[in-house]
C-alpha cells in the first residue's frame, strides 16, 4: 500500500468516517413505516369501515408513489388493518391485539363508531400511540388524553352550529319560521353528545317546541311506535340522529308508510352513514330526496381531482365522509412523520401537537386549518351540510365551499 502524507492520511480517514456515518444513517432509516387502521370491517357498521379502508389504501398508495417518507430516505408507509367488529369490547380487544402484534407502529386512526373509539383509545393512550379519529363524541377528547387527536368537530359543536343553519334555511325558503321539532335518536355516545346541547339550550334559543323525543338502542327492530309518536306531534321537521344504514332504511320507509316522506316532513340527519351509497339501493330514492345531513366533513368543490381519482379507482358513485377522513388521516400522519424525521411514536405525537398549517392535509377540511388544541381537538373545525339532490349528495354548507345551494323540501 502506498505511503500517504499526513494530509492524505487525514483525507482518507475523513472519507472513511463519512462513509461510516452514512452507512449508520442508512441502517437507521427504516425501509417502511407502519401505521394502523382500526375500523369496523364486520357487523352493522362494516360498510362505513370498508369505505374508510378504500380512502386509506388510496392515500397509502399515493404517498408511496410520490416517494414515501422523504425525511426517512423514502421509507414506504405500510397500513396495518384491524377489524373493530360490532361492539366496544371487540374494538378494545382488537386494539390490544394490534399493539401486541405491531410494537413498532408510528401511529394510527379509527374507529368510526364513537363507542368503539372510546374503548380502543383507552388502550392506545396507555401505549402512548398517537391516534387520529373522525368519531364525534365529546368524551373522546374530554378525558385528558395526550395522544388522541379528533379531526372532526365534536358532536356538541356540530349541534350548536347545525340548528341555526337549518332554521335560517327553513325560514328563508318558506317565509315561515318552524316552531315544532321531533327527535329520533339512538343511544350512541356521539348521538347523546349531539342531542344534549339541543335539549339544554338550542331549542329554547330557536323558540322550538320539542313534540317528540324518541331514543332507542341500535339496531332498530321496528320503527312503528316511534313514527306514530312523531306523527302525533305534528312537527315542522324531524332530527334523525341514528348511527347505521340499516336503521336509516327502516326509519325512512316507516316515515313514508305513515305519509311522512320527504315531501311531507323535512328530515335532518347527522353522520356519514346517511351518505353511504348502498342506502340509495336499499330504499326508494324519493325517501332520501331533499334530506339534509350535518356531518364532520365532505369533499368541497376544490377537491374535484381527488374525488375523481377515488371514483375511478373504486368505482364508488361518490367520494364522501367515510373515505375522505381516512385519506386525510394517512396524509396527516405522513406529515407528522416527515416533521419528526422519525417513526418513533413519541416524536410523531409531539409533531402532531405542534402542527399548525393551512396547506397540505389541512386543505382536506372545509375550514382549511390543521392544528390541535390542548385536548386534541382540531382548532376551528366546522360542520359540513350535505343534501340529496337528484339522488346524489352534494355539499351545500359552508357556502364558500359548496357545490350547490340548499333547498328546503317543499311540503306537498
Amino acid at each position: 500500500m502506498a505511503n500517504l502524507s499526513p494530509i492524505g492520511r487525514r483525507g482518507a480517514l475523513g472519507l472513511a468516517g463519512a462513509a461510516a456515518v452514512a452507512g449508520k444513517a442508512g441502517a437507521q432509516a427504516p425501509a417502511e413505516v407502519k401505521i394502523a387502521m382500526l375500523v369496523p370491517l364486520s357487523g352493522p357498521w362494516a360498510r362505513s369501515g370498508l369505505l374508510e379502508q378504500m380512502g386509506a389504501r388510496m392515500a397509502i398508495d399515493e404517498v408511496n408513489a410520490a416517494g414515501g417518507i422523504k425525511a426517512l430516505g423514502g421509507a414506504k408507509l405500510k397500513l396495518m388493518e384491524y377489524d373493530a367488529g360490532d361492539s366496544p369490547e371487540k374494538a378494545k380487544d382488537a386494539a390490544q391485539r394490534m399493539l401486541a402484534q405491531e410494537p413498532d407502529l408510528a401511529g394510527g386512526f379509527g374507529c368510526w363508531h364513537s363507542g368503539f373509539t372510546l374503548a380502543a383509545t383507552e388502550v392506545t393512550e396507555r401505549a402512548q400511540l398517537p391516534w387520529l379519529t373522525l368519531s364525534y363524541s365529546d368524551l373522546i377528547t374530554g378525558r385528558g388524553f395526550k395522544n388522541v387527536f379528533q379531526t372532526s368537530p365534536t358532536a356538541a359543536s356540530q349541534a350548536v352550529e347545525l340548528l341555526p343553519v337549518v332554521m335560517e334555511l327553513a325560514t328563508s325558503s318558506t317565509g315561515k319560521r318552524p316552531t315544532k321539532v321531533a327527535l329520533i335518536g339512538c343511544n350512541n355516545p356521539a348521538v347523546a353528545a349531539f342531542l344534549k346541547p339541543m335539549r339544554d339550550t338550542g331549542f329554547a334559543e330557536q323558540k322550538l317546541t320539542l313534540v317528540a323525543d324518541e331514543i332507542f338502542t341500535a339496531p332498530l327492530a321496528d320503527a312503528t311506535t316511534i313514527v306514530q309518536k312523531v306523527r302525533s306531534g305534528k312537527p315542522d321537521f324531524v332530527i334523525a340522529a341514528l348511527d347505521n344504514v340499516g336503521d336509516d332504511k327502516l326509519l325512512l320507509e316507516k316515515l313514508a308508510e305513515f305519509g311522512l316522506g320527504s315531501k311531507k316532513l323535512p328530515v335532518i340527519g347527522n353522520g356519514g352513514h346517511w351518505l353511504v351509497p348502498e342506502l340509495l339501493k336499499l330504499t326508494a330514492p324519493e325517501n332520501l330526496e331533499g334530506m339534509l345531513i350535518g356531518l364532520a366533513n365532505w369533499p368541497n368543490k376544490t377537491l374535484s381531482g381527488l374525488e375523481k381519482r377515488f371514483m375511478d379507482r373504486t368505482k364508488e358513485p361518490w367520494f364522501g365522509h367515510d373515505s375522505i377522513f381516512p385519506y386525510a388521516h394517512v396524509m396527516i400522519l405522513k406529515e407528522a412523520i416527515e416533521r419528526a424525521a422519525s417513526a418513533d411514536r413519541h416524536k410523531v405525537a409531539a409533531a402532531l401537537r405542534a402542527i399548525d398549517i393551512t396547506d397540505g392535509p389541512a386543505l382536506l377540511f372545509p375550514d382549511g386549518r390543521l392544528a390541535f388544541d390542548e385536548k386534541g381537538r382540531r382548532k376551528g373545525a366546522k360542520i359540513s351540510i350535505v343534501q340529496y339532490q337528484n339522488s346524489k349528495p352534494v355539499l351545500v354548507y359552508p357556502e364558500a365551499m359548496a357545490s350547490a345551494k340548499p333547498v328546503w323540501p317543499k311540503v306537498a
